[in-house]
């Protein structure tokens, strides 16, 4: 999502008129100790965490995994406390969800196992290649998920032997701050090191931009919509942007049409859909469109009729900007809520256990070319697969962010595929299969899109550093050299 200026504004306002920015602790050294990591002053996270990555880097690979350890347990431990702490916080997504995200994270976010060394061998001698750290990175999070991006990046971060500051959306500042205080604490009590991991207590545009701008700051990483992408490719330092997505699906006349409706609303409603990878439209082929609207009848999903589309419409979709820059974008008073309200709004009763709405509407209908991160999702006849195709690529924008596939024609997907070229491409699963829950791989909230990492790991958040010895310590090969 956007970071919305005259909110934050207004927020900050009303927090300053309120209470002060506490003073620092200082401990012996003149250091930070006794913060755990919540800071007022974008300046002090910045000092604080490039404090705890000098003390960082006199520490073991060994001690790396014991501080993931810490987070991970909280993350699992304390997912219900955080998750429902989250939801009462940002009033979005589904309670279930936000609690499965932290658990899942504290599960199969990447450690200090992705860090590999790689060495070359032979007459000359012997190169090895080892992954060093940046030092502090600056990082921005979302509403959507707040404390579990914080949560997965910090575990990728720390793994790589860099600390961290966060500016989180300021609608998800509290769970933030507090999940980040517990990280530290436990850390703190365990290994002596605190602030690992900093956040800013009161994030605004100024503080984005301080740390964006900060001498020590070596590394952006920004999770986000593209406003705040385009800040951090302008910033002149080294980004890993993670940035919006509007992922299409096709369905084609071979498809296992029951098993796509389940995919279907597994994906689109997890965290009423949230996710930036989530399904939000939906290409079928004319041939099987209407069994695949009785499909998705039948996995339960709440089917939408034209009127009721509209009157949806009518209040979900809002026009912002001006001129040239006026476009359609999701209401906020509709992101993340439950289908169940959606369909009130529609004029259509439904139950409240109801995770999806769907409909028929045609291409050119606002529900398919924006992202709206709200579980209605609309349906659009194809004439065959290559038209469905073509719909998908154009309403996807050129993100290349995710696309999904129901198919058993291989060169449908092989077809789609290399069309759509998008960071995740699932065939034949839900949206999160990509993301290794329901398929194979690893975990991680941050799918760096625009700047070709995909989705990071430890490795991400690390340079390349050779090291080489000559003529020497290649024994298996001639003795000439010795």
């Amino acid at each position: 999502m956007q970071y919305d200026e005259n909110l934050i504004r207004s927020v900050v306002s009303q927090v300053l008129a309120e209470v002060g920015s506490p003073p620092p602790i200082h401990n012996g050294s003149g250091g930070y100790s006794g913060r755990h990591g919540v800071f007022h002053d974008a300046n002090e996270a910045v000092a604080a965490a490039q404090e705890a990555f000098l003390q960082l880097t006199e520490r073991t690979i060994e001690e790396r995994g014991r501080i993931i350890d810490h987070i991970r347990r909280i993350s699992i431990d304390q997912s219900e406390e955080l998750g429902t702490m989250e939801m009462n916080e940002t009033k979005i997504g589904r309670l279930e969800h936000k609690i499965a995200k932290l658990l899942t994270l504290g599960q199969r976010a990447p450690g200090i196992e992705m860090i590999k060394t790689e060495a070359f061998s032979g007459d000359k001698g012997l190169a090895i290649i080892e992954r060093a750290p940046f030092g502090v990175i600056g990082a921005i999070t979302p509403v959507t998920h707040s404390l579990p991006t914080i949560t997965g990046n910090a575990v990728s971060m720390i793994a790589g032997g860099n600390t961290v500051v966060v500016n989180p959306h300021p609608s998800g500042k509290r769970v933030a701050a507090e999940g980040v205080r517990r990280f530290n604490e436990a850390i703190y009590n365990d290994l002596g090191i605190d602030n690992l991991i900093c956040v800013i207590a009161e994030p605004t545009l100024e503080t984005a931009d301080a740390i964006f701008s900060h001498r020590d700051v070596r590394l952006i990483c920004v999770t986000g919509g593209p406003a705040v992408a385009r800040a951090a490719l302008k910033s002149g330092k080294r980004a890993v942007v993670a940035g919006p997505g509007n992922p299409p699906v096709v369905v084609d006349e071979t498809a296992d049409l029951d098993r796509a409706a389940r995919c279907i609303i597994e994906g689109g409603a997890f965290d009423n859909n949230l996710l930036c990878i989530a399904e939000k439209q939906v290409f079928v082929v004319e041939q099987v469109f209407d069994a695949m609207m009785s499909a998705m009848e039948r996995a339960g999903a709440a089917r939408l009729n034209s009127a009721e589309i509209d009157r949806l419409t009518s209040q979900a979709i809002a026009v912002v900007g001006e001129g040239e820059h006026r476009h359609q974008v999701a209401a906020k008073d509709f992101i993340g809520k439950d289908a169940a309200v959606l369909c009130a709004a529609a004029g259509k009763n439904v139950a409240a256990d109801v995770e999806l709405a769907f409909g028929e509407t045609d291409y050119s209908h606002p529900f398919v070319g924006v992202e709206q991160m709200m579980p209605f999702i609309p349906f659009v006849r194809a004439r065959d697969v290559d038209h469905a195709i073509a719909m998908a690529k154009e309403s996807e924008h050129g993100f290349r962010h995710t696309s999904m596939i129901h198919s058993r024609d291989v060169r449908n997907m092989t077809k789609m595929g290399r069309a759509m070229d998008t960071t995740l491409y699932v065939k034949n699963g839900a949206s999160m299969a990509g993301l290794g829950l329901g398929g194979e791989g690893y975990l991680s909230f941050s799918i760096a899109g625009p700047t070709g990492e995909g989705v990071t790991t430890p490795q991400t958040f690390t340079r390349e550093r050779r090291c080489s010895i000559i003529e020497n310590l290649y024994v298996v090969g001639s003795p000439k050299n010795v």
